[in-house]
């Protein structure tokens, strides 16, 4: 019923003319969710990016709904934008957009979660599995320092239905299961809230008796887990380890409250994301994928890394 009204919807707007385009070059970022720090730095490397190539850029948050994601595609192909940057809420939701974008001849590339199908011209990427893999290691690594490699992991995962949590979960429990550590309960995150995720916490720690470490997938709910392991009595008996990363988390990793981190590089992936949409529309072919790497941070070498850290994952750009 949905896809239906939106079809209708872009049947009145291509009978009627729709907007008159204007002469500037314009881009729309259609974001899972901007309430989530790691896209809304990715929207302003997309944005930081974009200005400088002379392109406008008008953003919509889904907020991780699927209905306000067909009804943002609805606005970018009825305003006449010449080209869209999709986050997509899930990877199935994905096809949709992408078909309708297909259907308008509007180019799409794809930033971070990925699709099960459809067209678009590149697909820009964390390289999810490796950089979970290699915290996988970090994590066995640290557990077998503790003689505590015979306990059990949990995992507070992000959905599985978009390929970057598979990959996640894929590369992790490939370096767990090479190094002989059992992987415990996993729960797959819904609303994000830290409420969720302090459920999720205790729900794994009351059901593992076993439990060493917990990893959470995202990182702005770090604190929901902190929590639940003090509130549990575990505090000086569990590792946290985390993929993405806050400002907070490096005063954290020095401190050895997390034994680590994956960081991604959302300005960079942003801006990554318009210069593959730039080299299309301007008659090029730009690479049908590109992989960043996954920065694993730890209190030995997150000195050396805070120069990057600070531009691809924070934003701060020397001017």
């Amino acid at each position: 019923m949905v896809l239906a009204l939106v079809v209708l919807s872009l049947f009145v707007t291509s009978a009627f003319g729709g907007t008159a385009q204007s002469p500037e070059r314009r881009l729309a970022y259609l974001a899972s969710d901007l309430r989530i720090p790691f896209w809304d730095i990715l929207r302003r490397g997309i944005e930081s990016r974009a200005h400088a190539l002379g392109y406008e850029v008008a953003v919509y948050s889904a907020d991780n709904d699927p209905k306000r994601e067909l009804e943002a595609t609805v606005r970018a192909i009825r305003d006449r934008v010449d080209g869209i940057v999709l986050s997509p809420t899930d990877s199935s939701a994905a096809v949709t957009v992408l078909n309708l974008a297909s259907e308008a001849r509007i180019p799409v590339v794809v930033a971070d979660i990925g699709t099960d199908g459809g067209d678009y011209v590149s697909y820009i990427s964390s390289d999810n599995y490796e950089g979970s893999y290699r915290l996988g290691e970090l994590l066995a690594h640290a557990l077998k320092e503790r003689h505590w490699d015979k306990g059990s992991v949990g995992i507070i995962a992000i959905p599985q239905k978009r390929a970057n949590g598979k990959a996640r979960t894929d590369g992790f429990m490939q370096a767990l299961g090479e190094a002989g550590v059992k992987g415990g309960d996993m729960r797959q995150q819904a609303d994000f809230s830290y409420r969720e995720t302090y459920d999720y916490a205790r729900q794994l720690i009351a059901a593992g008796p076993d439990l060493r470490a917990l990893w959470l997938q995202g990182s702005d709910r770090y604190q929901a887990a902190l929590d639940a392991i003090a509130d549990a009595g575990r505090k000086d008996q569990m590792l946290l380890v985390c993929f993405d990363a806050e400002p907070e988390f490096f005063d954290l990793i020095r401190k050895g409250d997390l034994v680590g981190a994956g960081i991604q590089q959302p300005f960079l992936m942003g801006e990554k994301a318009v210069d593959a949409m730039d080299t299309y529309l301007n008659g090029g072919q730009p690479p049908e994928h590109m992989l960043l790497p996954v920065l694993v941070v730890t209190g030995k070498n997150i000195d050396a890394e805070m120069p990057t850290i600070r531009r691809n994952l924070l934003g701060i750009v020397q001017e």
